[in-house]
């Protein structure tokens, strides 16, 4: 089947900026829907065709690509009423780049292979400046063959971007990125109120411990924000954080991992949550210990 429309499902915070590269590298028209009209109007000057509706993006493609907030989205976006299962036709593929856990998208797969359309699972890493760039770390699920038509499309948003297995195990190998990405970030922040309580000045802390051996991407990215003590809410909230290390978590159980590391990086995402700081970004998890 010759693709000559892409479709995006979800325009937030990442998919935005992700259907933005799309329609700018791509060379193909990309039709572009969300549940905010305003955010698929602010996407107009950047050449995305609006879609009123889920029915409409479908109808409209070749391949749709979808990254919504988790998991209850996925099911609604795509076996609930009006979804992509619904209108999808025989040849079509459907990409899901959102995070979420293993078995919706072998779920999804299953309903979507028995109408004849393909489906792979590409979560993405490395957060909003690296989706602004279009160099996200991108691991996908699926078919060798459908891996390698979908890489030209997937290289207009990542430079990274691996083959992880069948269905599902794109959602896998995310999950363990962000999982070690958070028991980082409470690593950090204990160091941070370790170091400045024994009378390291803060703005020296991290810039010394990237010279030495613990020095990480997590690090660079996440300790610039507990250094300044500034933690934006218009990046990836910490809602999001602990929705994806609860996915990570859930997987341990299944295959019988005591992940302690990570139970230990959940509890202070939920501390972060009753203390009303879920809309900023996770390196807030340092306020526990300023407090």
């Amino acid at each position: 089947m010759a693709v000559e429309r892409l479709g995006y499902i979800g325009l937030g915070v990442m998919g935005s900026r992700m259907a933005r590269n799309l329609a700018r590298k791509s060379g193909l028209p990309v039709v572009g829907y969300d549940v905010d009209p305003a955010k698929v109007a602010a996407l107009a000057a950047d050449g995305i065709e609006p879609a009123s509706s889920i029915r409409e993006v479908v109808e409209r493609t070749d391949v749709v690509f979808l990254c919504v907030p988790g998991e209850p989205q996925v099911r609604e976006a795509c076996l609930g009423e009006g979804g992509v299962a619904e209108y999808v036709r025989p040849g079509q593929v459907v990409v899901d780049m959102t995070t979420a856990g293993p078995g919706i998208d072998r779920e999804v797969a299953e309903a979507l292979s028995a109408k004849g359309v393909e489906f792979a699972d590409a979560p993405v890493a490395k957060g909003v400046p690296n989706a602004e760039a279009g160099t996200l770390a991108i691991t996908v699920g699926g078919s060798e063959e459908l891996f390698e038509r979908l890489q030209p499309y997937l290289g207009c948003m990542g430079t990274e971007i691996s083959h992880c297995g069948p269905v599902g195990t794109g959602q896998v190998m995310k999950l363990m990125n962000n999982m070690l990405v958070l028991q980082n970030v409470s690593a950090l922040a204990e160091a941070m109120a370790i170091a400045t309580r024994a009378g390291v000045a803060r703005e020296r802390v991290f810039d010394i411990l990237q010279h030495g051996s613990g020095a990480s991407f997590a690090m660079t990215r996440h300790g610039t924000y507990m250094t300044s003590g500034d933690y934006p809410d218009d990046m990836f909230p910490s809602r999001y954080s602990l929705k994806d290390i609860t996915y990570a978590l859930d997987l341990a159980s299944e295959v019988g991992v005591d992940a302690q590391g990570a139970e230990l990086a959940k509890a202070r995402l939920d501390e972060v949550m009753a203390r009303g700081l879920g809309e900023y970004y996770c390196p807030v998890m340092y306020r526990l210990f300023e407090d």
